[in-house]
């Protein structure tokens, strides 16, 4: 027994030491990192290859060794014949957008456009794989002027939607020439809600007073913890209806063939039933659309990838989680507005 007693003590002491060593390396990378941006670096993968891989591996699962050589032989001829006269094939740029409640990708895909504008012409052609339910309004409407700069450039803008593209999700996506869905993605939702609890009956049941002071009529109309008004929520569902207004004009501008009022009603539509209302052109996945494409096309895959410092990296993993869920709560309490 007193031998466990001094193994503990020593392992605590160790723990305690380890410890402190972290907090100390810590420490000295957040302030040797204080004031320093971290840049980022573009990742470019070829698709073809990707393809190419999985064909490859499938033949030698199926094929005999005779067979496995004679296809070979087929293939090094045909790419012998392209080394003499090489084919000049069109390129496709693909983008990854998820989307969560503030948009928080747009700050890769900004970088991705701007790198690709620098080469990609009108022959070439931008196809973005997107999934998103929409979040803040300025946060897409950042997002979507991204996309609107592939637009401006004269390139061809593709649009893959897999699981859902509603609210925000779907103002980025109507930006694309050629919007194609599943057949059970999720569109639409072209609307605008906001939502905030007020617990001002029950301060006033605890005999808490809450001040509200403001400099300007109109600064705060709604709020979690003063006497709201009915002049308040009028203002506020004004404010409501034009930003719904800004929205459609927004869908009507890059999809004129819609019938806005009817579609701009807050509803969802699947795949299947959104082509009917020529919310999509094309009913497909990602994976088919891109390797149909693999056979006529260069594709080119982009991706801008943030660097985290050491504080960053170390904190990252615990704090994620629990950032979201707060961040996510916090905004659907407050008067910030979603598409």
């Amino acid at each position: 027994m007193e031998f466990l007693a001094e193994y503990a003590s020593f392992l605590a002491k160790t723990v305690t030491l380890v410890v402190a060593i972290l907090v100390v390396l810590v420490t000295l990378a957040a302030l040797r990192g204080r004031g320093r941006k971290t840049a980022g670096q573009l990742q470019v993968s070829k698709m073809n290859e990707f393809y190419k891989g999985l064909r490859d591996k499938l033949e030698q699962s199926l094929l005999s060794k005779d067979q496995l050589n004679s296809l070979r032989k087929q293939q090094a001829k045909v790419d012998k014949k392209q080394k003499k006269q090489p084919e000049e094939k069109p390129r496709v740029f693909v983008l990854d957008f998820e989307g969560d409640i503030k948009a928080s990708a747009t700050e890769s895909l900004r970088h991705e456009i701007t790198a690709l504008l620098t080469l990609a012409t009108p022959a070439d052609e931008v196809v973005l794989r997107l999934e998103s339910g929409g979040g803040m309004v300025h946060s897409y409407g950042l997002a979507s002027s991204q996309l609107a700069r592939i637009r401006q450039a004269g390139i061809p803008l593709t649009i893959c939607i897999d699981k859902v593209a509603a609210s925000g999700g779907y103002m980025m996506a109507c930006i694309g020439q050629k919007i194609i869905s599943s057949p059970f993605a999720i569109l639409g939702s072209i609307g605008v809600v906001a939502q905030l609890p007020n617990v001002n009956r029950l301060l006033k049941k605890h005999d808490i007073d809450y001040e509200v002071l403001t400099a300007g009529e109109y600064k705060r109309t709604l709020t979690v913890f003063g006497e709201n008004t009915e002049k308040g929520r009028e203002k506020f569902q004004q404010d409501l209806d034009i930003t719904h207004q800004l929205f459609k004009s927004f869908v009507a501008q890059y999809r004129p063939q819609l019938e806005i009022d009817q579609i701009a009603t807050g509803e969802v539509w699947l795949g299947v039933a959104a082509v009917d209302k020529l919310l999509v052109d094309e009913l497909k996945t990602s994976d088919e659309y891109l390797s149909e494409r693999a056979k006529q096309a260069q594709l080119f895959h982009l991706h801008y990838v943030q660097r985290k410092s050491l504080q960053e990296r170390v904190g990252l993993a615990a704090s994620h989680s629990a950032e979201r869920v707060a961040d996510s709560l916090w905004s659907r309490l407050t008067q910030q507005r979603f598409w």
